[in-house]
């Protein structure tokens, strides 16, 4: 009777493990064997926008590349940052054998109005959604669509100044002063504490929407340019915020501000500030004048170091396109032009840097424009044109600085690479003045920081001098 009951419970063993073996064999690849080679969160579409305070049901499908044919199940919720209150679920479906697309189930309600970031990780591969959330309370952007040129920009400065109290107002808008305008500078505001404007951190997300959608309209949508090139400032500012620099860096250390009664007659100013960035729009009669002094630098920089920095899913290269064309303007030279556009000295800084206004130098170094062949003075204008792509309306400056080329000097110090302490380049032209310049790391200290600043000889502040 014992042999019989062992029997039995063994023979009942063998076949659960037959079961279970069987189950496993025939329940095809799972979420753990699934694998991609790359995911494009930046290609990411959604079915429906979503509003501040009202209910979200939609979907985002995600490209990819590189799948294995594998299936997969569906997954758990991932919490929304910045704008919260809404969760993104993978759903269940089985990879393409190459590029397909993953669905994310989106619901919630979100809490504010700004950008609503999902972290996703799937088949190895990482990156961020980012879902813009539009303000529930206030539908003046939208009604700026359909507008353009000078009549767009004035209806979403309406649209901002709207959005605040009177408190913030007075900060935001004041009068149009030389004084004024010239008050910026490389630094955080813990060393130059003399910005003027409404600071982000004194703003709501949807005041920073507003704030935005004005950037962009003055700033343009160029691929890593204008705007985007804005945003990646603010993302190295937190990382550094993040990352040892405190509470000195990050975004809410940034001003906005208009100069002047913004107008189709006389003048105003769009401002934007804060460590490492600076934008002065001078509109003079409805017709932008100057969009300079532009100033740019970067801490965090991975150019030197082969490192990739990134911040809630933007990636900080905001000088790449720069830095890599005025490189290859160098490199693009013939020996003997090369060679003439060498200087000796070195240059720990940019000569007409912050608090250096109108101090061109009166003499040009260097090699002139009108000894470059035209492929060389195509490598010049290309370069020019990184720098012009940060405003929206671009055209009169390039008409400009192309008509000038030939009389416009190519100087450059340290090496051709412009990667390292030191490394400096002058593009110094009858109206066009470039300069970039390799430093060291402050927060980051191993590796590089570039400074570059973009002026007009004759149109800075839109040509105010006083």
């Amino acid at each position: 009777m014992k042999k019989n009951v062992l029997l039995l419970f063994a023979t009942a063993l063998v076949t659960m493990i037959v079961i279970n073996a069987c189950k496993k064999d025939t329940s095809g690849s799972n979420s753990s064997s699934a694998s991609i080679t790359a995911i494009s969160c930046s290609s990411v579409t959604f079915s429906d926008s979503a509003t501040s305070g009202t209910a979200y049901s939609g979907t985002a499908t995600v490209p990819y590349t590189g799948g294995n044919g594998a299936t997969y199940s569906a997954g758990s919720a991932i919490s929304s940052t910045g704008v919260t209150g809404l969760t993104a679920t993978l759903q269940a479906g089985t990879l393409a054998s190459g590029s397909g697309n993953l669905t994310y189930s989106i619901s919630g309600t979100p809490a504010d109005s700004g950008t609503a970031y999902f972290a996703i990780s799937f088949g190895g591969q990482s990156c961020t959604l980012a879902l813009t959330v539009d303000s529930g309370t206030t539908t003046a952007s939208s009604d700026c669509t359909s507008k353009t040129g000078i009549e767009k920009v004035l209806c979403l400065i309406s649209s901002l100044e709207s959005s605040v109290t009177s408190t913030q107002l007075a900060s935001l808008q004041i009068s149009y002063a030389y004084s004024y305008a010239i008050r910026w500078s490389n630094f955080p505001d813990a060393i130059y504490g003399n910005r003027i404007g409404l600071k982000f951190s004194d703003m709501t997300t949807a005041q920073i929407a507003l704030a935005d959608s004005l950037l962009k309209a003055v700033s343009g949508v160029s691929d890593n340019e204008g705007f985007s090139e804005l945003m990646q400032l603010l993302a190295a500012d937190n990382y550094l915020n993040a990352n040892g620099g405190g509470s000195d860096y990050g975004q809410g250390n940034f001003h906005i501000c208009i100069l002047g009664t913004p107008s189709t007659s006389g003048t105003f100013e769009v401002y934007f500030g804060g460590h490492h960035t600076q934008l002065s729009n001078t509109y003079i009669n409805g017709t932008l004048v100057g969009g300079t002094p532009s100033f740019r630098g970067v801490e965090p920089c991975a150019y030197s170091a082969g490192t990739s920095f990134s911040y809630s899913g933007t990636s900080i290269v905001p000088l790449d396109q720069e830095a890599t064309a005025l490189s290859g303007l160098l490199t693009g030279l013939s020996s003997s032009n090369l060679s003439s556009a060498y200087q000796s000295a070195t240059y720990s800084d940019l000569v007409c840097g912050p608090q250096k206004d109108w101090s061109f130098p009166t003499t040009s170094i260097g090699v002139k424009g009108s000894s470059l062949s035209s492929s060389e003075q195509a490598l010049l204008l290309k370069a020019i044109k990184t720098y012009v792509d940060d405003i929206a309306d671009s055209s009169s400056f390039i008409t400009t600085y192309t008509n000038e080329l030939s009389d416009t000097y190519v100087a450059y110090s340290g090496t051709t690479a412009l990667k390292t302490k030191y490394d400096y380049i002058r593009i110094d032209g009858p109206h066009v003045w470039i300069e970039y310049s390799v430093g060291s790391g402050v927060v980051l200290q191993s590796y590089t920081h570039p400074h570059s600043v973009w002026r007009d000889k004759s149109y800075d502040y839109g040509g105010t001098t006083n």
